[in-house]
């Protein structure tokens, strides 16, 4: 950001009086523009037992695997926003059954919040941001194709729940900083 929405002036990045981190402040109102983490909302819909995923037809990790997620949108609750994307990317209805996932990714300012759902009827199709769309049991997941790392963790947790037929939250922070910095020492 270069100026306020508020009146136009330059902003600077410091830290307000009273607080503890930096922000956009406007060098003339004094206004504090927050950059705050986006909620992306999806849902692990099943079928059967076999889950649906939608091959990304938009970047980022356009080709690779994904549940039907997005960001947010204003106006909408969590849940609302997890059945539209599975309406929007993969022509599903779905029921919700629970919120199944919760998965801080701050090095992005990111937060998943997923639901597990059911199909209320095993007709799906891609929709605009999809290329293909397909029920997978789990010997078939293609796991080196998903596009995101919280993928790979959602599915692990739930084809290891599903053994039990008990299902718990998933929360968890992935911190990609420590990954990194340890990538970095190991050659």
């Amino acid at each position: 950001m270069k100026f306020c929405t508020q009146c136009t002036g330059e902003l600077v990045f410091t830290i307000p009086p009273e607080d503890d981190r930096e922000r956009y402040v406007c060098s003339r109102c004094g206004m504090v523009h927050y950059h705050n983490p986006r909620i992306i909302t999806g849902c692990l819909a099943t079928h059967e037992g076999a889950v649906l995923l939608c091959r990304r037809a938009i970047e980022p990790r356009k080709g690779f695997w994904t549940l039907p997620c997005g960001f947010l949108e204003s106006g909408e609750t969590i849940a609302e926003g997890a059945m539209r994307e599975t309406r929007e990317e993969a022509c599903a209805r779905v029921e919700l059954q629970a919120l199944y996932g919760i998965i801080d990714v701050p090095h992005i300012s990111q937060i998943y919040m997923l639901y597990r759902g059911q199909l209320l009827d095993p007709t799906f199709a891609p929709g605009t941001e999809s290329l293909e769309t397909a029920l997978f049991a789990e010997p078939d997941i293609p796991w080196r194709e998903l596009a995101f790392p919280v993928m790979n963790l959602i599915l692990e947790h739930f084809f290891a729940e599903s053994k039990t037929g008990i299902f718990t939250l998933k929360t968890a922070k992935l911190d990609f900083s420590q990954r990194l910095r340890k990538a970095r020492t190991d050659y």
